[in-house]
């Protein structure tokens, strides 16, 4: 794939790319919002330094790590990826706390309707925001929506200098773990 121009890039703004989701899956990866690079390529995590993809290899969610245009690949795995706010930017910060609270209503009803066993937001400041829990922290949250789950991981992208990537998979390996405990209490005896 060729890497997209800038005027590719700033063509894509306002974009929405499609969620990558199916019903009862076992954990729905919620990013803040899709950059350009993922507007311009159609794929989620798309741009270079972005962290989800080796991270999510590294704490186990997948054999290998793919790149974004494997993206359908997850669901085989039971996993899936949404966003906060559906609409593409060049930063976060241009999405004011109402778009973010918006984005937290829309988030529940589709999480209503998929029933993953986990939501798992990247990003503490947008599920604050999103879901006016000012102190929520990294890990699992006392939450619950439509009977899922609710962790909030780091935020993957290479401009979060506060998490190295083997605390990140760390965080997201703990994650893991209690799907993967999940899935074998529902599996029962």
């Amino acid at each position: 794939m060729t890497r997209p121009t800038p005027a590719e890039l700033e063509a894509a703004r306002d974009r929405v790319i499609e969620d990558v989701v199916a019903g009862g899956l076992s954990v729905l990866f919620c990013g803040i919002n899709p950059g350009l690079m993922s507007g311009a390529t159609g794929h989620h995590f798309a741009r270079p330094g972005n962290r989800f993809w080796p991270v999510l290899h590294l704490s186990g969610f997948t054999p290998r790590q793919l790149k974004p245009s494997e993206q359908r690949e997850l669901l085989g795995h039971g996993l899936g990826i949404t966003n906060v706010v559906a609409r593409t930017t060049a930063r976060a910060d241009e999405i004011g706390d109402e778009e973010f609270r918006e984005g937290g209503r829309l988030l529940v009803a589709k999480v209503e309707r998929l029933k993953p066993r986990w939501l798992a937001v990247v990003g503490v400041t947008a599920y604050r925001t999103a879901f006016g829990e000012r102190s929520a922290r990294i890990g699992p949250q006392e939450r619950t929506i439509g009977g899922a789950r609710v962790w909030v991981l780091p935020n993957p992208s290479g401009l979060n200098a506060h998490w190295s990537l083997r605390a990140m998979a760390e965080e997201y390996g703990r994650l893991r773990e209690a799907a993967d405990g999940q899935v074998r209490e529902d599996a029962g005896p």
